[in-house]
């Protein structure tokens, strides 16, 4: 039985695009995968902990080889907790809008929280950056108000999908799938199908995600 973390980035709820093609693509992976269990992480009701001054002096602590302050401690706990609960899953969906050409800040904050240093990746001299979080899949649900395509002058605009990919790759993710609704602002008409588009390809990919 495999586990799947959905992390929901949109705090529109159904009138989200995203959220509706992510919610499409857990119903089709339910069916599929009826032992499998989901758990949803919204990213605007979750508990996630501030990396302020004390949190982020601990990261440079372990990146420097040195020891945690009893307060660095205390708060590089909460660093570790949300670390364990991500690590603890077998497979990852991603839905988020995009929000000034980049991801919402909570979905910012979420990743700035689990990508740490000997948690989600490993540094050595010799051979550079490892991830750590492998052998595992993820599906990113990315909307957007407009249009992007690789090859063009907007494609420079896009901080959304090969941001994700990035990070997702640095930590360790080999598989690495999306799904886009674009343009979501160019009429009901067009981002409706462009959703339903995206829902058909969704329900397919989660037969066999």
């Amino acid at each position: 039985m495999a586990k799947l973390l959905y992390i929901c980035a949109s705090p529109m709820g159904e009138r989200s695009y995203s959220t509706r093609a992510a919610d499409a693509f857990v119903a089709a992976y339910r069916k599929a995968h009826t032992g499998d269990t989901v758990e949803t992480l919204n990213l605007w009701k979750a508990d996630l902990p501030e990396f302020d001054l004390t949190t982020a002096s601990g990261k440079y602590a372990i990146l420097h080889g040195k020891s945690h302050s009893a307060e660095e401690a205390a708060a590089w706990q909460g660093v570790v907790k949300a670390i364990d609960h991500f690590k603890s899953f077998d497979k990852y969906l991603i839905s988020s809008p995009m929000w000034n050409f980049g991801l919402p800040y909570r979905l910012k904050h979420y990743l700035d929280i689990i990508i740490q240093p000997g948690l989600t990746f490993s540094f050595d001299p010799a051979t550079g950056y490892t991830g750590l979080v492998t052998g595992k899949p993820v599906m990113l649900v990315l909307a957007r108000g407009g249009e992007y395509p690789a090859g063009t002058p907007a494609a420079a605009y896009d901080h959304q999908r090969p941001y994700l990919e990035l990070l997702m790759g640095f930590i360790g993710f080999t598989d690495i799938r999306a799904a886009v609704i674009e343009p979501t602002l160019a009429g009901p008409d067009k981002a409706e199908a462009s959703l339903a588009a995206a829902v058909a390809s969704l329900a397919k990919a989660a037969e066999g995600f």
